[in-house]
């Protein structure tokens, strides 16, 4: 599809859009835009045939408050009613989740907060409250195991209801802040006494 450079009048607001912004991540948006205005070119702005927004209308805002005249936009031709409101909701959606140890690794905490990413923070309270693994590369031959592979996030995320998998904190040998994960490993013999007593 074709990026069209237009004026920002021509374009307008979706009155249903259901995507909200607090004011710091906003500020954030906008100076995201000063600073590295190119980004809006490779991430144009989506509308129907009547220039309506079907994605991007925190981009949109964002960009007048920023001052600009001009933004760059994608028309999406010959969509339904439907579709169009599908498109809305799944542009919106995060279907993957951030791997916030490759992030605090590879890059800056206070750049990635800048630019408006939710980076948790470990505390000594948080280190307290919240249960403590020490990770392993190997199994303990002492130990029988059942490894059970899930291959989406829906059956994955009804497993850690079931099984009652809660947070760990994990300490990086690096120096690096606490990472954060979910414990993967149940008591087999706590497990099937629940089972037992329903």
């Amino acid at each position: 599809m074709k990026t069209e450079l237009v004026s920002v009048t021509e374009v307008k607001e979706n009155p249903n859009n259901p995507r909200l912004i607090n004011k710091d991540k906003f500020k954030k948006l906008v100076s995201s835009i000063k600073q590295f205005p190119e980004m809006l070119q490779l991430r144009p702005i989506v509308v129907n045939e009547e220039n309506i927004i079907l994605g991007g209308n925190m981009r949109y805002k964002a960009c007048i408050e920023a001052g600009l005249e001009k933004i760059h936009i994608i028309k999406a031709k010959d969509l339904t009613e439907e579709q169009q409101k599908e498109f809305i909701i799944k542009d919106n959606v995060g279907f993957g989740e951030w791997d916030f140890d490759t992030l605090a690794n590879e890059w800056n905490n206070e750049e990635l907060i800048e630019w408006g990413l939710d980076v948790p923070v470990m505390n000594e309270k948080a280190e307290i409250e919240e249960q403590e693994i020490e990770f392993s590369e190997y199994l303990e031959e002492s130990h029988n195991y059942v490894v059970l592979l899930f291959d989406n996030d829906i059956d994955w995320l009804s497993a850690q209801t079931h099984f009652e998998l809660k947070s760990v904190y994990s300490k990086r040998q690096n120096g690096k802040p606490w990472s954060k994960g979910i414990g993967r490993v149940v008591n087999g013999a706590e497990y099937l006494k629940k089972l037992k007593n329903g």
